[in-house]
């Protein structure tokens, strides 16, 4: 029976691996991992290489956890047949979801480097509670526009899902593992929280129109 949880693990460490934010960067030949941050999340694509790349790799990277924690369930629905897979659902979409985590955050495709796993969470998290996300997400909108900080506005989502979902109901196994993936988010964004603190932490600014 341990067979299920490594498929649902070992595929959502793979897709969450896919280096999607390098890779449409390395299309326009930029090295992601040398400029702006050095990160390889859809922010600093965002930045670096402007809105069109930006969005396509936070999609791209919200997709990947969605998929992740979405697949087992979505072959059930369409005819699939495994009573264990059927009776554990919920855990197996939670260990394909962590496991998409952590290739997003240590992808074997680019030396174990890898974003903060905030649009792979919230990709994951819209498959196993909806409305809560959702809430975090409009959280993260309004702390975005009001500091225009993108590190508090995912700190301030990440700690807005597991408060939805308890406040919501939400089943406890789902609700600690959004408060134990809201505090894996808030440590990869240590850096951010110390820059935070000193006021030495950028803010998020549009790339200034070419010149005509």
């Amino acid at each position: 029976m341990f067979t299920p949880f490594l498929i649902a693990g070992l595929a959502g460490y793979f897709l969450g691996a896919l280096p999607f934010g390098y890779l449409i960067a390395r299309a326009r030949g930029v090295n992601i991992f040398e400029v702006g941050s050095k990160n390889p999340g859809a922010t600093n694509v965002l930045r670096v290489l402007g809105k069109g790349p930006g969005y396509l790799a936070f999609a791209l990277d919200a997709s990947k956890g969605a998929v992740a924690t979405g697949w087992i369930g979505w072959c059930l629905a369409c005819g699939g047949s495994c009573a264990y897979a059927q009776e554990n659902l919920v855990y197996l979409q939670i260990t394909g979801l962590v496991a998409a985590l952590v290739g997003h955050s240590f992808s074997c495709f680019t030396r174990f480097k890898g974003g903060k796993g905030v649009a792979t969470g919230a990709g994951g998290f819209l498959v196993l509670m909806s409305l809560p996300t959702l809430i975090a997400i409009a959280v993260w909108v309004i702390a975005f526009y009001a500091s225009r900080y993108v590190s508090l506005a995912s700190i301030l989502a990440a700690l807005a899902l597991p408060i939805a979902g308890f406040a919501l109901g939400q089943p406890a196994v789902v609700t600690v593992i959004a408060a134990v993936v809201g505090g894996f988010v808030v440590f990869r964004h240590r850096a951010n929280i110390v820059r935070l603190l000193n006021g030495t932490e950028n803010k998020f600014a549009k790339k200034p129109a070419a010149p005509k």
